[in-house]
């Protein structure tokens, strides 16, 4: 049986290279379809469910990393997730990043030598797949880590004390210590205090290393909470996590790459 693979690459050329190097590198190997975006990735992995998925880091509306994760919450925990490789087109932290967490990625233009080098490690890593869950938990950690906030190297961000929210035509100053909930939203940043909801033009990405991470726990790609507001966690029927803050309404989701936070459970 021949092993399968998706390419998401928005660069109908790049994909087209990536593809023709494949063949000669790994002539068992299929690809499955090609697709130019984040969300057909996802799309196209969970009806085609390839051994292999190759994602580029910076494609439209969503990128490789993100779609990764959002890949992972949607997948059927029965069947062995893909094996990722990422492809970047230069981005040294990233590929800083990649090689802590000992994952696959590729250089652009993609290079024989590193392909074939790639491809040998993606052969032993599928002959020895663990089992499914347990694969999905590796991946899981894999992807936290990857996706975890980092400041620039250059820059040491003050903590945050106080977050600034235009209200008409005033500002208010809102302190953090009444904040339950960051919870992005299209453009802006909900900021959900026990009374009142705020809106900011900050992207969650920016705010999270100036939060102290003990203090605000993040429970979705857009969600972070405050550890302290949270009454209750609960499971449904399928398995999916939800959690309750004392002094809000709302039942929020959390995904599965967070939810080890609630293992107990």
């Amino acid at each position: 049986m021949n092993t399968t693979a998706l390419i998401a690459e928005d660069e109908p050329l790049l994909a087209a290279a990536l593809q023709a190097e494949l063949a000669h590198a790994w002539p068992a190997l299929k690809v499955l379809d090609t697709v130019g975006d984040g969300a057909s990735a996802v799309k196209q992995a969970l009806a085609l469910q390839p051994d292999v998925l190759f994602l580029d880091i910076r494609m439209p509306g969503q990128s490789g990393l993100d779609a990764a994760a959002e890949l992972a919450e949607q997948w059927p925990l029965d069947v062995p997730f893909p094996a990722l490789v990422f492809v970047t087109a230069y981005e040294q932290y990233a590929v800083a990043a990649f090689e802590a967490q000992a994952a696959d990625y590729l250089l652009k233009p993609v290079m024989p030598e590193r392909l074939a080098r790639t491809v040998l490690r993606l052969q032993e890593r599928l002959a020895q797949r663990l089992p499914a869950p347990q694969q999905l938990d590796h991946t899981l950690e894999q992807l936290r880590q990857l996706l975890a906030p980092t400041a620039p190297p250059s820059s040491d961000p003050a903590p945050l004390s106080v977050i600034q929210a235009s209200v008409g035509n005033s500002i208010r100053m809102v302190p953090l210590s009444e904040v339950l909930v960051f919870e992005a939203a299209d453009k802006y940043l909900r900021v959900l205090t026990a009374g009142h909801e705020y809106l900011i033009r900050t992207a969650l990405r920016e705010l999270l290393p100036r939060l102290d991470a003990a203090e605000f726990w993040q429970i979705h790609r857009g969600t972070v909470v405050r550890a302290s507001a949270i009454d209750s966690v609960n499971r449904d029927e399928a398995g999916k996590l939800s959690l309750r803050l004392r002094q809000r309404p709302e039942s929020l989701p959390v995904s599965r790459l967070y939810a080890q936070r609630f293992r107990a459970m």
